[in-house]
C-alpha cells in the first residue's frame, strides 16, 4: 500500500475516520481525526463491486481490505468508514461485511455507497449542479435536494461507459486492427498503433487477444495513454479523443433534459489525457451551459464524511 504523507501525531488514541475511493484502476484511501483534519493518504490497487461475484474476486477483495487495515492501523484505531466503490448498486451486504470483518467493526460503523456518489458531494451541494465523471469507465450524477441520486449512463463496459478509459482503449484496438484485416502490417504506419502494440508486448493478433480477454479492465483502460500520446500525430487517435468528449457531453445533456439547465464540472482522469477531450466536450454542450474542470479528491471528502459519522456517533 502507498502512503502519500503521515502526519499523525505521535500517541494518538482517539478513534480515526477512514475513507475509500475505489475505482478499477486504483483504490484511494485518507485517514481523518475526528475534527476533519487529514491524517494521512495513500493508494492500493484498484477494485470494484462486481468482483462480489466470483471467488476469485472475493479473495482480491480480502487481499486489499486486510492491507487498507494493516495501513491504517499503523496510524491509529480506526472507528468508522465511509466508501464510494464503483459498481456498487447498494443491493448486497458482501463489500459492507467484508470491511467490518476486516477492520473488526460493528456494521453501523461502515458506508458503502457508489464511488460518483461521493465525488458529486466533493464537487457540490445536493441540487446545484451535474458532476460527468470519466475515469476508467463514465457516468453522470446528480443527487438533488432532496438527497436523491440520479445517474446517466455508468452502465458498464459491456453494455456502454462511452468516453471513459476503457471505450477509448477498446475503440482503439478495434479500429487498430480493422485496418489490420484490410491493409496487413498498416500498424507500421501508424503512431498509436505502435504506441499500442509497445504497451501490450507484440503485434501479433494472440498478444492482443490475451491482452483484452485476460487482463483486467483497469489494465485495459491504461491503453488510453498510448491514444493520447499518439492524437497529435496520428488523426485516428484524435478521433478517438474528439469522439470521446462527444459522448461525455451526451451524458450532461441527458441530465439537462431531465432536470433542467445546471453548471456542469468534468472530474476523473481521461480530462488530463489530452487537451483534445475537454475540448470537444464543451463543443457539444450549448454555450449557456458552463463546463468546468475539477480535481476530485473524493478520498479526502469521503475520508472528512467518515469523520462526521464518528464525531455524531452517541
Amino acid at each position: 500500500m502507498a502512503s502519500d504523507q503521515q502526519e499523525q501525531a505521535p500517541g494518538q488514541t482517539r478513534p480515526i475516520a477512514l475513507g475509500i475511493d475505489a475505482g478499477g484502476t486504483q483504490t484511494r484511501w485518507a485517514l481523518a481525526t475526528q475534527d476533519e483534519q487529514i491524517l494521512a493518504s495513500g493508494t492500493a490497487a484498484g477494485l470494484t463491486a462486481l468482483q462480489t461475484d466470483t471467488v476469485e474476486g472475493i479473495e482480491a477483495l480480502r487481499e486489499i481490505f486486510a492491507g487498507l487495515a494493516a495501513t491504517a492501523g499503523s496510524h491509529g484505531q480506526v472507528g468508522s468508514i465511509r466508501a464510494g466503490i464503483t459498481g456498487f448498486g447498494g443491493d448486497a451486504h458482501t463489500l459492507p461485511d467484508m470491511l467490518a470483518d476486516s477492520f473488526g467493526l460493528e456494521d453501523n460503523c461502515i458506508s458503502v455507497s457508489n464511488d460518483i456518489e461521493i465525488a458529486y458531494l466533493d464537487i457540490f451541494k445536493p441540487g446545484t449542479g451535474y458532476l460527468i465523471y470519466a475515469g476508467t469507465g463514465s457516468i453522470a450524477a446528480y443527487i438533488d435536494a432532496e438527497g436523491k441520486f440520479h445517474r446517466a449512463g455508468g452502465r458498464g463496459y459491456l453494455l456502454d461507459d462511452a468516453g471513459g478509459g476503457f471505450w477509448i482503449a477498446r475503440e482503439a484496438m478495434r479500429k487498430l486492427w480493422r485496418a489490420e484485416d484490410e491493409y496487413p502490417d498498416h500498424w507500421k504506419e501508424s503512431d498509436m498503433a505502435r504506441r499500442l502494440f509497445k504497451l501490450i508486448g507484440g503485434n501479433d493478433w494472440n498478444i492482443s487477444r490475451d491482452f483484452i480477454y485476460h487482463r483486467s479492465r483497469g489494465d485495459i483502460g491504461k491503453l488510453a495513454l498510448a491514444v493520447a500520446a499518439a492524437a497529435n500525430s496520428d488523426p485516428v487517435a484524435m478521433e478517438i479523443l474528439q469522439s470521446a468528449g462527444k459522448e461525455l457531453a451526451r451524458l450532461g445533456m441527458a441530465m439537462c433534459t431531465r432536470f433542467g439547465n445546471k453548471p456542469i464540472a468534468l472530474s476523473g482522469r481521461v480530462q488530463e489525457l489530452h487537451p483534445a477531450i475537454v475540448e470537444s466536450l464543451r463543443t457539444h454542450l450549448p454555450p449557456e451551459i458552463s463546463l468546468r474542470q475539477s480535481t476530485c479528491q473524493a478520498h479526502f471528502s469521503a475520508a472528512r464524511l467518515a469523520a462526521r459519522q464518528l464525531k455524531n456517533r452517541p
